[in-house]
């Protein structure tokens, strides 16, 4: 009986629910990734200190200040093979996006001195400015705040990499299991939208559809590799 109950709490489709059908999950993560953790954990000596999501767009900070600007964003697609007018329309939408969230809070103090003509007595009266409310027409992205410019829809790769990677393609790789086709891709997107979340659903399906562009094999399939290192930022290399 006992034996019973574990196993139908293991069960992962829900007949009342045909999608779970359709859309499996793993069971054997703990046999395929014996530890699987966050992609955010730190490499001291291998990453210089970047989370993961660092590590994915370092490759773009061309002069490695920590700040991305439309041209560095330009010249690093240029760097993996797009052409110029892609370059140039990607880098527009994705430092056009990505900018002002991660904009850093700057408090500056705005003192002034004044001295009473009765006395000596100094007063000193300050005011905080704020400025990250005035979003920069250069539109950077500045790396260390990357992980406010997380959208919704996505896949959650940046928590759960690994693990969220293997559940992706049980899911949605129908046509060969560690592979996925342009249509699957699609799916995929369409499957892990939130609700009323426009910018997610534009935001993913623009990634993975340039994700695939990027690196897809001679067959028309995206890799489940290829994704790991693109999430990573090793496609890049």
């Amino acid at each position: 009986m006992a034996v019973e109950m574990e196993r139908e709490s293991l069960i992962t489709e829900a007949p009342n629910a045909p999608v779970t059908a359709q859309r499996r999950v793993r069971s054997d993560l703990e046999n395929s990734l014996p530890k699987p953790c966050p992609s955010s954990f730190i490499s001291a000596q291998r990453h210089h200190n970047l989370s993961a999501l660092q590590q994915h767009c370092a490759f773009f900070d061309q002069d490695d200040n920590g700040i991305i600007y439309p041209w560095e964003t330009y010249m690093g697609l240029r760097a993996i093979g797009f052409n110029v007018v892609a370059s140039v329309i990607l880098a527009v939408v994705i430092n056009a996006g990505l900018s002002y969230p991660t904009q850093p809070i700057l408090e500056i103090n705005r003192v002034e001195v004044s001295e009473s003509r009765v006395g000596s007595t100094l007063s000193v009266e300050s005011e905080s400015v704020f400025l990250s409310w005035f979003p920069s027409l250069l539109f950077p992205v500045y790396m260390h705040n990357i992980p406010k410019a997380k959208h919704g829809s996505d896949q959650e790769f940046m928590t759960q990499k690994d693990a969220n990677i293997e559940n992706v393609f049980s899911k949605y790789a129908r046509t060969v299991p560690d592979k996925l086709t342009l249509g699957e891709v699609w799916d995929m997107t369409e499957g892990n939208r939130n609700a009323f979340d426009i910018f997610g659903w534009l935001a993913a399906k623009l990634e993975w559809g340039v994700l695939y562009i990027l690196a897809r094999d001679e067959e028309g399939f995206l890799s489940k590799e290829a994704v790991r290192r693109c999430f990573d930022g090793s496609l890049f290399d």
